[in-house]
């Protein structure tokens, strides 16, 4: 990422990010290690969490960890929580990230696959928000962030599971926004718009589509630039960037929001 290192807003404060090996998650734990953070990377891929965890101490200066983590198993976040406050002594900012996506038309969508969007999803975001605040209260102060997505603002077309569970995310954030305020924890999502460069596009999205609606991969990807008015795509930077804002004392009076970060996609 793109970003001067020598910007350390988050010194000393102490991170856990969800869903983290790789990809959004990895580079979003990347953000907060260059502030200066500590950071605990959550994920079912164990070695490769703590491959990335070794990279980021290595590049940035910071304490990292990678640590197994199902988070729709309740006894796999309060024990990666409890890890983290017994090897960095707190936690002041916790990133739900973790998310799935499988989408298909109502009329053939199972609800076993429609259930386990909203168990990742939703639930998976309700126990990570629970044992960060049960670590967060006695302190005082904290920060949760969901990352939601512009999905969770306007209806997707057959992608109803995936939308429905960001549009429960963001009344989520709400509601504990609302419940944790007297405890001075504040919670917000960010809704990014589609990352076309991300490994999900380029590896399997775009030649889904081409296949689909008989484009090439190319007209495929210009069509989704082109509905953005700011015509690009969303980058881990710019999630990156707003995530950073969120979690620093700048955003001191922000909570409860779902901010969009969608080049100007979804302007409600």
């Amino acid at each position: 990422m793109t970003v001067d290192d020598g910007n350390k807003v988050l010194s000393g404060k102490v991170a856990l990010v969800t869903g983290a090996a790789q990809g959004l998650g990895r580079a979003l734990a990347e953000r907060l290690a260059q502030a200066g953070a500590g950071v605990a990377l959550l994920d079912l891929q164990a070695e490769e969490a703590a491959v990335a965890a070794s990279e980021l101490a290595t590049a940035h200066g910071v304490r990292a960890i990678g640590l197994p983590a199902d988070v729709t198993n309740e006894k796999h976040v309060s024990g990666a929580v409890d890890e983290v406050v017994d090897l960095f002594g707190k936690l002041d900012i916790a990133v739900s990230n973790a998310g799935i996506l499988i989408s298909g038309e109502i009329t053939e969508f199972s609800a076993a696959k429609w259930a386990k969007v909203m168990e990742v999803n939703l639930v998976g975001y309700m126990i990570v928000a629970k044992y960060a605040a049960q670590a967060m209260i006695p302190r005082n102060q904290g920060v949760i962030v969901q990352i939601n997505s512009k999905s969770g603002k306007t209806g997707s077309y057959k992608n109803s599971a995936y939308a429905a569970s960001k549009f429960g995310g963001i009344g989520l954030t709400q509601s504990l926004a609302l419940e944790l305020a007297e405890h001075n924890i504040r919670v917000n999502a960010i809704c990014p718009g589609n990352l076309l460069d991300s490994p999900l596009w380029v590896d399997s999205l775009y030649a889904q589509y081409a296949e689909r609606w008989g484009k090439t991969e190319a007209e495929v990807r210009q069509m989704y630039v082109d509905k953005v008015p700011l015509k690009r795509g969303c980058t881990y930077d710019d999630v990156g960037n707003t995530l950073l804002f969120l979690c620093s004392d700048e955003a001191a009076y922000i909570t409860g929001q779902a901010l969009n970060v969608d080049g100007g996609q979804t302007m409600h």
